[in-house]
């Protein structure tokens, strides 16, 4: 078990790298690069002008020198311009100069500065990441047990009007996008014109305050997308355990129905679901921007959002980072979940 933890280890570290050297090739690519220097500099610059003051701050480095850098393996450029500026990649506010660190990449802790927020990135990519994660827990605390529930009642007993009806609600909720049924939610329960008027609160007020009245909407509207998908897999396995040998044996041996659902059908049934699960957790922390954006709940999506519309490079870049080791970090989980959940993969 150790060594197979450590193999996957190995890989993630190997798929790390792969991943955010491709992401930050694809944002270090010149036209971004022209559009940064016009947005933090002058947006009437020639290109002799933009080419100097990409050259004056590290921006025209080798490809490879300038993700060393980023990372923290190689020393950070610093310049000197000619009114006596000191430019560079460790430049911080606050910091003297002759104080300037040599390494300063993301193996140092350092994210660099958001040329949007004007802030440090590694504390706004904490902030945003805190309300996501909030949002998350409550998210996965609502969708994951309805879904299980309705996936286990839908394929207890195959083609009854139970299943048909569960089955029928969980393709509605999947196939409903989150803006549509947020919109209706909206419409229905909070506005003055036409609708009940139940949540008076705003998804922005939940960043310092969240209540039930200014949170449930944008968790309910995620979860409902995500439930139907995990309710369908959830039916799909538990169908077909409930046909094995083992449960029919169970069956004429006089074992109840319900110890037979919860204590042989229910821990085989899940070994699919799980993955499903597993896989929430990407699509949450960035596959909720439509959410975010629609309840004006600025977290991680929303941040991803005004990184790419804003070409903050930086920001970009720790958001990518990010993104990427919560992906391969849930798969670690899922490939160590099935390890307990079948152990006939442990055997092997």
């Amino acid at each position: 078990m150790g060594l197979f933890i450590l193999r996957r280890f190995g890989v993630m570290l190997l798929t790390a790298l792969c991943l955010t050297f491709v992401v930050f090739f694809l944002t270090n690519l010149y036209p971004n690069l022209e559009k940064l220097a016009k947005t933090q500099g002058n947006q009437r610059m020639s290109d002799e002008q933009v080419a100097n003051w990409l050259e004056n701050r590290g921006y025209s480095q080798p490809l490879l020198v300038k993700y060393g850098q980023w990372l923290g393996v190689a020393p950070g450029f610093t310049n000197t311009l000619s009114d006596g500026q000191v430019v560079g990649s460790c430049i911080r506010p606050g910091v003297d100069p002759e104080n300037i660190p040599t390494f300063c990449g993301v193996l140092q802790g350092e994210w660099g500065q958001s040329t949007v927020f004007k802030d440090d990135v590694g504390a706004i990519v904490s902030k945003r990441l805190g309300n996501t994660g909030y949002l998350m827990f409550w998210v996965l605390v609502l969708m994951i047990p309805s879904a299980l529930i309705v996936g286990v009642l839908a394929g207890m007993k195959e083609g009854s009007f139970l299943d048909r009806s569960l089955s029928t609600f969980s393709i509605i909720t999947t196939a409903t996008p989150e803006y549509v049924s947020g919109v209706i939610f909206i419409a229905i329960f909070t506005s003055s014109t036409v609708g009940l008027k139940w949540f008076k609160g705003t998804a922005t007020s939940a960043m310092d305050n969240p209540t039930f009245e200014n949170f449930f909407l944008p968790v309910l509207t995620i979860s409902l997308y995500g439930m139907g998908y995990i309710a369908r897999m959830t039916r799909a396995s538990m169908t077909e355990v409930m046909t094995a040998q083992y449960i029919r044996t169970a069956r004429l041996k006089g074992v109840s129905f319900p110890n037979i659902v919860m204590k042989h059908a229910l821990r085989n049934a899940l070994i699919a679901p799980f993955t499903v699960i597993m896989l929430q957790f990407p699509w949450l922390l960035n596959g909720v921007v439509i959410v975010e954006t629609l309840f004006n709940y600025k977290g991680f999506g929303w941040a991803l959002v005004q990184a790419a519309g804003n070409n903050d490079i930086q920001l970009l870049l720790a958001i990518s980072v990010v993104s990427v080791f919560v992906v391969l970090f849930t798969q670690l989980i899922s490939d160590i979940g099935y390890v307990y959940l079948n152990p006939r993969i442990r055997i092997s």
